[in-house]
């Protein structure tokens, strides 16, 4: 049966009903259920009015609804198809069985586009198969995942969040479309040459997003609509951070301060990472290591100096907060028996982000021992939990990881400090996250890659996690410059690996230095946190004085783009349009910038050519169509639309300036 009502298109045949709706320019929003009634959550969508223009036509063949550039069809028998203003198939979904013995992919294999299989308790395992049109598609977006490809087409994605990979699943398409699978929760989707899926292993319902465009921009900025962008990046992003695992005393803190303003190194921030509390769940300074947080503060301030702090959403279960947190229902529960999430440290158990309450009750501490004393940026670590948690509301277990993963948490976790600042007034609002999920840009979330190996191979994945999350809707990003896990400062080897990402990192959205060094530092005290022992040092004078030059250099050069840099961040602002671009993005209409990978665009002027291997002695660029090039370094000027190869030495990466 078919029929319109209240601005949309709903079929419904058995359990199953289909809404399809208009939702934004060009664009609608397909909802389903074998459920008695849709669930009223709009999850990453932001409400929309009804497009002036939108028609729907039903008829006794099926219906059609037509906004903008996209026009929806649906047969009598539920097959829903999407074509473009031209008439080109966009999207089909993929039925293989007899219901329409008219269609020309009629099967007797019986699969399902929509398929809703049960799971005990309630919900369903929900696979959407949609028919690969087209095997040299091109997908991209779907946010970050360890692996070198941009191009997503012929992978197999886990959608969950995992330290080092963030599920946001937007998809952008060569062939003028984008979707975004709006179905928070743990679930895989699959981008193969003879079918497309997207998975949810346990939901109530169906419901994506979908547009048609004529530009990979036209697509995007549509998405941003929907969901929301950045506010706009203070100005303390623009410039350089320093970090390390971790700094153990307010002294040493200090000092490394203290050295960057004598060498005249400019600088933005400082982070004060993990185990600066007395116990996981005391969400203040540790008076044993951080005595006067104040004087620290104050004296900061005064070197023009931000202070980034880190926020653990784990709780211990012997810190000062438990017992109100548990009483007050704002704990995740487990299954049954010792309520604890992750054994390190201590046992402890996360505050429950979905929880309007539990978001007041820690920002109000937060508020209390940071914000209150000068502190506005903060970096919410979200710790790996390993337990068996039940859903009270929704009657399901999650299991693992899944938890954190559940895709909602990310989103949830953002809230807890934007919704806090917001409410004191504080408008431009940084979280630093681990992990995000569609939609969280709209809470200031700056997403960094997680703890990822120190290598050649690390970096370049981290090349393709950062194109691929600005193209999933997160323009916000960063990755720790020179890999997380290892690396001596005294080892050569390393220090080439350290100086190609650190010039890489000059062109990243936010350009921060993070990392866990070798060999371990002595331990400080026997308290609190002090047996998590700090790595090696971190601070660009620690990988001898040539390094240190090259990171002078570019310190200085990020600096000097300042201004640039904030052009391009009133653009995210505004549009949602990503700082780092794919060449496609800039260059639609060269084919060759679909196929390039390995290079990007820093805005719409700067051409970014990372060194992405060891002891490279020449980098071959493609230079798009149209316009004229100048390479930085040496000033050359060369003409687009070839591939050319540029010497380089350790002491500088390919970047070009397109002129005209």
């Amino acid at each position: 049966m078919l029929r319109q009502e209240s601005g949309r298109i709903i079929y419904h045949y058995d359990a199953e009903e289909v809404w399809i709706e208009p939702w934004g320019k060009n664009a609608v929003r397909v909802r389903a259920t074998k459920n008695d009634r849709m669930l009223p959550e709009d999850w990453a969508l932001i409400k929309q009015e009804a497009p002036a223009g939108a028609k729907i036509r039903v008829d006794e063949d099926g219906a059609a609804l037509q906004n903008g550039k996209l026009k929806v069809c649906i047969t009598k028998g539920g097959k829903i198809t999407m074509y473009n203003q031209n008439g080109t198939l966009l999207l089909e979904e993929y039925w293989r069985n007899r219901r329409d013995v008219t269609d020309p992919k009629c099967s007797a294999i019986e699969v399902e586009a929509r398929e809703f299989r049960p799971n005990i308790g309630g919900d369903y395992h929900l696979t959407m198969r949609f028919e690969s049109l087209d095997p040299d598609e091109k997908i991209y977006g779907m946010g970050q995942y360890q692996q070198p490809y941009l191009n997503l087409k012929g992978l197999d994605l886990e959608m969950a969040h995992r330290n080092s990979q963030a599920s946001v699943p937007f998809a952008v398409s060569s062939r003028g479309y984008g979707i975004l699978w709006n179905n928070p929760g743990v679930g895989r989707a699959v981008f193969g040459k003879n079918i497309m899926s997207f998975e949810n292993y346990g939901t109530k319902m169906l419901d994506y997003w979908f547009m048609a465009g004529d530009t990979p921009a036209e697509i995007e900025e549509a998405y941003a609509k929907v969901t929301g962008t950045v506010p706009m990046m203070p100005e303390y992003g623009l410039g350089f951070w320093q970090c390390k695992l971790r700094y153990q005393t307010q002294e040493e803190l200090l000092e490394v301060a203290r050295e960057y303003k004598r060498r005249k190194l400019p600088i933005d921030l400082i982070v004060i990472d993990y185990f600066h509390w007395p116990r996981q769940g005391e969400w203040k300074f540790d008076p044993v290591y951080w005595p006067d947080p104040d004087k620290m503060i104050e004296e900061l301030n005064d070197m023009g100096i931000e202070l980034m702090v880190s926020i653990w959403p784990t709780v211990d279960r012997e810190c000062e907060n438990y017992e109100e947190m548990l009483e007050k229902g704002y704990l995740i529960r487990t299954e049954r028996g010792f309520r604890t999430g992750l054994d390190f440290e201590g046992a402890t158990i996360h505050y429950d982000a979905t929880n309007p309450g539990a978001r007041r009750f820690v920002w109000e501490k937060v508020k209390e021992n940071y914000y209150d004393k000068g502190i506005k940026v903060f970096w919410l670590d979200e710790a790996e939990p390993e337990y068996t948690a039940y859903d009270f509301d929704n009657y399901r277990y999650y299991r693992g990881t899944d938890l954190e993963i559940g895709n909602i948490y990310p989103l949830e976790y953002a809230r807890t400090f934007y919704e806090g600042m917001e409410e004191e007034g504080q408008k431009d609002i940084v979280n630093l996250l681990r992990c995000a999920w569609a939609g969280s840009q709209k809470y200031g979330a700056l997403v960094w890659s997680g703890d990822i190996a120190s290598s050649f191979g690390s970096m370049r994945n981290q090349l393709a996690a950062g194109l691929n999350m600005g193209l999933a809707g997160i323009p916000w990003w960063t990755t720790d410059i020179g890999g997380f896990h290892g690396g001596d400062p005294n080892d050569p080897a390393f220090r080439e690996l350290f100086v190609r990402w650190f010039q890489w990192g000059t062109f990243c959205p936010v350009m921060r230095l993070h990392g866990d060094r070798e060999p371990r530092q002595p331990q400080v005290g026997t308290t609190g946190g002090a047996h998590c022992r700090s790595g090696a040092a971190n601070e660009v004078w620690s990988y001898g004085e040539e390094v240190y030059q090259i990171c002078e250099k570019y310190m200085r050069m990020r600096e000097e783009m300042r201004g640039y840099t904030r052009r391009l961040m009133q653009e995210a602002h505004e549009k949602g349009t990503p700082v780092m671009r794919t060449m496609f993005y800039e260059f639609p209409q060269d084919a060759a910038c679909w196929e390039t990978e390995d290079e990007y665009m820093y805005g719409d002027k700067l051409l970014i050519a990372p060194v992405l291997e060891a002891g490279a002695a020449v980098r071959k660029v493609y230079l798009p169509k149209g316009g004229m090039w100048k390479e930085c370094e040496s000033g050359k000027e060369y003409s687009g639309g070839k591939e050319i190869e540029v010497p380089v030495s350790l002491e500088s990466i390919p970047v070009f300036l397109r002129i005209r």
